[in-house]
């Protein structure tokens, strides 16, 4: 039998019948390893040599309580589960224990052992899952390791570093600034990720994707019958990151009333449902995220100042793509490598003159439009080599490929020239009439091979 199998269990009980009862009952499956004590001492001294996975315990021990040996465990294994097995029948006296944290109260009768057979069923399939939930927190820790998420070497990403190492040390608010595309939530979930929250939920809500009439209700939550279509309670997002993290993005487009409950709700630490009255204590860390300057809206009167300085913690502004010239091959690498082994593309190069055409490019989607341009340039590509034909720039800015590119006047030039003859089927003299320039300036253009009427 592996170690992992093995399910450990201790069984305080001061009369030698029962004991024995119990453990010959549970011994029944082979995966138990059982631990039998008279005493609360005996069981303490055991805890730190063994840690059992489960505890059962008389209420009545000849030199203690079960309530005081109760309290004792938690302090040494509070996430270890107790129940509580006892000849008392008091209400009062289980109640109590149950409202302490004991996971379960039962007296001694006929179906006492059937009972903690099942119970302790129940109990290692909660164990189970808490264990796949931990695990899979942990592989979430991984997928956002700041080397995963952050590719580059250049100094402006090497600002970023700095700054998310020390936002994982404390639990101050933290605003990231940034153009659209350039990785905002992924820098709040690396954040959290690897904060000593990172068991505990992360919880994203944009605030552009939720239609302003509904926004307190998302935030806060509602209780039944609080408006009209609230037929069911609703817990909101700042209760689901309860103890846990709560990134809000785009924050600039809250309106000024829900700014105000806002700022109430960071302060006071607690909230009240819609329609409601009770008070929920919360304990969150707050990540928030604009594409737009904070500043400026508190200067125009779109964002409340008290609001804006409650909320600012730690500033993290993410730098386009333009400005971190270094990591732009870098990151196309990686992301080409990245689609090749999730399609099961084999190993694909990038040609210099590709490189080249990356280089000029000012990408304003950023991050993001890198990523997309260089999973089409994979799929249009020959399966061997990414070539500058198969880069395909769509820039939505109102700009045309050629404009989004860094290049020279003279370059410009001849790409002006260049997109009217295609529009005026190569009729020069026109083009020449509608530019305001010589007919002399393109033919020689074209004697120079800089341009072709083909």
């Amino acid at each position: 039998m592996n170690e992992s199998d093995i399910y450990r269990i201790f069984i305080v009980e001061d009369d030698p019948w029962y004991g024995e009862v119990l453990k010959y009952h549970l011994s029944l499956n082979p995966n138990y390893e059982l631990h039998r004590f008279t005493t609360g001492e005996d069981c303490l001294k055991h805890i730190s040599v063994c840690q059992p996975h489960l505890i059962t315990l008389d209420y009545s021990l000849p030199d203690t309580n079960g309530a005081e040996l109760f309290r004792r465990i938690q302090e040494r294994l509070p996430d270890t589960p107790v129940i509580v097995i006892s000849g008392q029948k008091d209400v009062e006296t289980a109640v109590g224990l149950l409202q302490a944290g004991v996971y379960n109260y039962f007296v001694k009768d006929d179906r006492t052992k059937d009972l903690l057979w099942n119970a302790i069923l129940k109990i290692r399939e909660n164990q189970s899952l808490k264990q796949e939930v931990d695990q899979l927190r942990e592989e979430l820790g991984q997928k956002y390791d700041f080397n995963s998420i952050i590719k580059g070497s250049s100094q402006a990403i090497g600002k970023v570093f700095t700054l998310v190492e020390k936002a994982v040390r404390t639990n101050i608010n933290v605003s990231i600034t940034g153009e659209t595309g350039t990785g905002k939530e992924l820098v709040a979930k690396a954040i959290h990720y690897h904060s000593d929250r990172r068991k505990k939920p992360f919880v994203a809500v944009n605030m552009a994707a939720i239609p302003k009439e509904l926004a307190e209700s998302e935030l806060f939550g509602h209780e039944k019958g609080s408006f009209t279509g609230a037929i069911n309670k609703k817990i909101g997002r700042f209760e689901e990151a309860n103890k846990g993290t709560l990134f809000l993005d785009e924050i600039a487009e809250l309106d000024l009333t829900l700014q105000s409950k806002l700022l109430r709700v960071l302060q006071e630490r607690e909230l009240t449902r819609v329609g409601g009255s009770e008070k929920i204590m919360l304990d969150i860390r707050l990540v928030i995220a604009s594409h737009k300057d904070l500043l400026e809206e508190v200067r125009q009167g779109r964002f409340r100042e008290d609001l804006y300085y409650r909320i600012m913690g730690l500033p993290i502004a993410l730098p386009p793509l333009r400005e971190r010239s270094t990591d732009i091959m870098l990151l196309a690498r990686h992301f080409l490598d990245e689609f090749c082994k999730d399609n099961r593309l084999g190993t694909m190069t990038i040609l210099p003159a590709t490189t080249e055409k990356l280089m000029r490019y000012n990408f304003p989607g950023n991050v993001r439009e890198l990523k997309s341009i260089i999973q089409l340039a994979a799929v249009m590509s020959d399966g061997v080599e990414i070539r500058p034909d198969d880069l395909l720039f769509t820039s939505l800015s109102g700009t045309n490929e050629s404009m989004a590119e860094e290049m020279t006047l003279r370059d410009y030039t001849i790409q002006i020239i260049k997109s009217y003859l295609k529009k005026y089927d190569n009729n020069v003299l026109l083009v020449a009439d509608k530019l305001d320039i010589g007919k002399s300036t393109i033919y020689k253009m074209i004697q120079n091979d800089e341009l072709s009427l083909s």
